[in-house]
């Protein structure tokens, strides 16, 4: 059988699980990888080069018990809609279509309330829309606090539905992140930040790197250790 970039196969796992997984190729990979789609609820083989999809296709199935546990101990999808709880800097924020107005409001508590008064058809995209907002505005100030420690100027920021990379970097200086950080605790978020800032002087991950990073976010492998642990969880909310 011929596999095409973008398609989705279906491998049955012992047990009788059956496991999507969706073949894409990446130039930017080294090598065959395996990774998850927490959103989708799927599995992704990434080949380096089309001529390499099918062996990306033996690579999935050859590793289809693993793909499947790990599917199966994803966190449960935790939805933007009418007293749902979610994570704002870390903490427990309840969201409410109480309020006056139409503007977004956040308030303190135990737990915080975000307050987005409107049509409960569209809460899940206001909810989105004042956490890309502050998001922007937190990675704003954290960049340009590690670019003055580094003496480096960004080209810009821009916020991003992300799912495979918290933060990017290009050759221009132009810097990304995903807005789900805001989710996040400050500490990790600040980290990210600091991450893209350092790749304004080195594109690379070599020890001048890890430097530099550490001279703007000295605990910096407390908070990546974070979000490896916990980074799924930011990506199966708002879904």
């Amino acid at each position: 059988m011929r596999f095409n970039d973008g398609q989705t196969m279906t491998l049955r796992a012992p047990g009788g699980h059956r496991v999507k997984v969706r073949l894409e190729v990446n130039a930017k990979a080294r090598r065959l990888i395996i990774r998850l789609d927490e959103r989708r609820r799927e599995a992704v083989a990434v080949a380096p080069t089309s001529r390499q999809i099918e062996a990306a296709a033996a690579f999935a199935a050859e590793r289809v018990d693993w793909i499947s546990s790990r599917l199966q101990h994803l966190p449960e999808i935790t939805l933007f809609e009418d007293g749902e709880t979610i994570q704002y800097k870390g903490d427990d924020c309840q969201i409410t279509l109480e309020g006056e107005g139409r503007i977004a409001r956040l308030y303190p508590g135990n737990p915080r309330i975000l307050s987005v008064p409107g049509d409960p058809e569209t809460t899940h995209s206001r909810v989105v829309r004042f956490l890309k907002k502050q998001a922007k505005a937190e990675l704003t100030r954290a960049a340009t606090r590690h670019c003055e420690t580094l003496r480096v100027t960004n080209a810009g920021i821009s916020v991003k539905d992300t799912r495979s990379r918290w933060g990017s970097c290009t050759a221009d200086g132009q810097l990304s992140f995903s807005w789900r950080l805001i989710m996040a605790p400050p500490e990790v978020l600040d980290y990210v930040a600091a991450h893209e800032c350092a790749h304004l002087k080195e594109m690379n991950h070599s020890a001048k790197f890890w430097a530099l990073v550490a001279r703007c976010c000295p605990d910096w492998q407390r908070q990546r250790a974070w979000l490896r642990l916990h980074g799924t969880e930011l990506q199966a909310a708002g879904e």
